[in-house]
């Protein structure tokens, strides 16, 4: 994927980098219909109508693609019909069509070009697209869309340019490098994808201007520090004051601090398949 910039003729334009789209290889507006199905705004409102997640409202109008995160046919040969574009994951998506006339959508790895073939299970060749077991994949590889517990469908690595490496295998689990640094342990009978997530250059896009975000379903966001002291804690005091006019540690809108409070549980069952932190990974 490639970055677009444009000549500064207009405040927009100065600092707008957007993607050139030059891999998709189907029509970006018309996805495949059976697998599409509606997606409900809420506004951030819940049933009764109040505001519970803030920052939510407007946008553009979407469908939802359904995923295969599961990759459930098994040794099944499937070919890449083309490469698109989903408005809901920051990923590119493949549709794929198997041997028996099945289609269905999976997150399309980065190199992955239409007319390509790909297969799921423990026979498939260990190859870009390809999801594999844990325990048939070679060590030092690169993967994605990684299972947390066998059979749940991929869960780890599946945003744009995202990619885990498999670094080892012991006593029935494989350890995983996550992209965070993390290091974790996962059963090898859990799938995952060979390959790095598509679209790899996300993180250099830059909208250029609030419409676009708003296009988004994305509202203004504004500093709880130049609000009043009744809307929130942060706000009141005169110029810049930290806090409100005292010395008071950051906090949310309800109260609970913002900077070094930590809100894992620490009896969490999930934290003895943690190897390495991701935190001590980030100091070296």
């Amino acid at each position: 994927m490639a970055i677009r910039a444009y000549r500064p003729l207009t405040p927009t334009l100065r600092f707008k980098t957007l993607p050139t789209f030059e891999e998709l290889t189907s029509n970006k507006s018309r996805p495949h219909k059976s697998l599409t199905e509606v997606k409900k705004r809420s506004g951030g409102r819940n049933n009764n109508g109040r505001l519970t997640s803030r920052h939510i409202g407007g946008g553009h109008k979407q469908k939802y693609r359904k995923i295969d995160f599961k990759r459930r046919k098994h040794g099944v040969a499937a070919e890449v019909v083309g490469i698109e574009y989903d408005p809901n994951r920051s990923a590119r998506i493949a549709l794929i069509r198997y041997t028996d006339g099945e289609v269905s959508y999976i997150i399309a790895p980065d190199g992955l070009k239409a007319g390509a073939r790909v297969m799921s299970g423990a026979t498939a060749p260990p190859e870009i697209g390809n999801s594999l077991p844990l325990s048939a994949i070679p060590l030092g590889s690169n993967i994605h869309n990684i299972e947390i517990a066998p059979g749940r469908g991929g869960q780890i690595a599946r945003s744009a340019g995202q990619q885990a490496t498999l670094s080892n295998r012991e006593a029935g689990y494989a350890l995983v490098k996550l992209p965070s640094g993390e290091i974790r342990r996962i059963h090898d009978t859990c799938v995952a994808t060979m390959g790095q997530v598509s679209n790899v250059d996300h993180m250099n896009v830059v909208s250029g201007k609030a419409g676009r975000t708003r296009w988004q379903g994305k509202r203004p966001h504004v500093r709880g520090m130049v609000m009043n002291p009744i809307d929130h804690p942060n706000g009141g005091g005169q110029g810049k004051s930290k806090g409100g006019g005292g010395r008071q540690h950051l906090t949310s809108p309800w109260g609970q601090p913002a900077k070094g409070f930590k809100t894992r549980s620490k009896g969490k069952p999930s934290g003895r398949f943690i190897m390495q932190d991701r935190r001590v990974s980030r100091k070296k």
